[in-house]
């Protein structure tokens, strides 16, 4: 067997080595995570807090963001501080760490974009029976499979990426731990439990992708049965904004693992695994709130909750009225 040396940390390579670029590219990719959090936050906020936003969708959908929040906060912080540091060291443990957390968010970003569809789905096809089938139990056990099933498939796949020793190159041309590239730096010869790992999430992925176009199949038959436009527009505009956000995260993501693999990754591919991790949890707000009135009600409520112009008006009146009486008193006085 030939000699070897042991990797115990990885190098991750950013967009640039020149310490100035390093330092503009930290702090806009800092602009966009605390934009994308922000974002996700306003939306987890309203949904908490707005009591007509109680529902299953938007339920669900404050469990999306949550997940986006998790999702780009595991890779992006460290590649801003790795630029404005300009230290790009990443140890074993880490990067395992990594891999799990983003293995994990991702497949439960899937399950619940799934068990939104299927929301869609009966609401739509089965609005009668929509408050049965939807019931808060329903909901909350559908959330906790996606979370549970996500964790576990992290697990798993971590678990057997990281059982095989790694040796040569110690490079990852990626500014986050890339599978393929640990898989590529790997000195084992038997790749069993990751054959299995990628094929059940395969099987999953897939079975969730069968699942959401079922769903809109089935959707788009009933929409185009509604004998009036108006009905047909606004049965269009509760399944739009999740079906764009199941469209960018499932093309990002396919540019990201099906694109064919290179030795030498190029700048290209850094930016698709950018767009992978920054665009969904960054357009997923914007998605969901840029047309939809119920988030700019309870927006508009939020607000006057928070600074009320009732009390406001109250309080100038009850000035004006004190600054009057204070006039009269003093002009009957020196009268």
């Amino acid at each position: 067997m030939p000699n070897v040396t042991k990797i115990t940390g990885f190098i991750l390579m950013g967009f640039s080595d020149v310490h100035e670029l390093q330092t503009v590219c930290g702090v806009f990719f800092l602009v966009m995570y605390l934009a994308a959090i922000m974002s996700n936050f306003l939306i987890i906020t309203l949904i908490t807090l707005d009591l007509k936003l109680q529902t299953p969708m938007y339920y669900f959908l404050k469990n999306l963001s949550l997940l986006d929040v998790f999702l780009v906060s595991i890779p992006i912080p460290n590649f801003i501080v790795n630029n404005l540091t300009h230290k790009n060291n990443i140890s074993t443990l880490a990067c395992a760490f990594q891999v799990h957390l983003m293995t994990s968010f991702s497949a439960g970003e899937i399950f619940v974009l799934t068990a939104m569809s299927y929301d869609r789905y009966v609401a739509i096809c089965s609005p009668l029976h929509y408050e049965a089938i939807m019931s808060i139990d329903n909901c909350v056990m559908m959330v906790g499979i996606s979370w549970a099933t996500g964790v576990l498939f992290g697990t798993v796949y971590t678990a057997g990426i990281f059982s095989m020793p790694f040796c040569g190159s110690n490079v990852i041309p990626q500014f986050f731990c890339d599978v393929s590239s640990l898989l590529r730096i790997s000195c084992s010869e038997t790749f069993g439990l990751i054959y299995t790992s990628v094929g059940i999430g395969m099987c999953l992925c897939m079975s969730c992708f069968i699942c959401v176009v079922l769903s809109y199949f089935y959707i788009f038959s009933t929409v185009l049965k509604i004998p009036t436009t108006n009905g047909q527009s606004k049965a269009f505009a509760t399944c739009v904004p999740h079906l764009t956000v199941f469209t960018v995260f499932i093309a990002t993501a396919c540019f990201v693992y099906l694109k064919p693999s290179s030795d030498v990754p190029s700048i290209s591919d850094r930016l698709f695994s950018v767009l992978y991790t920054v665009l969904p949890p960054a357009l997923n707000p914007v998605i969901y709130s840029l047309r939809n009135t119920d988030f700019k009600d309870a927006l508009r409520r939020l607000q006057q909750n928070l600074c009320p112009r009732t009390s406001l008006h109250l309080t100038l009146q009850s000035i004006c009225q004190w600054c009057s009486a204070s006039q009269f008193t003093s002009k009957f006085s020196n009268f």
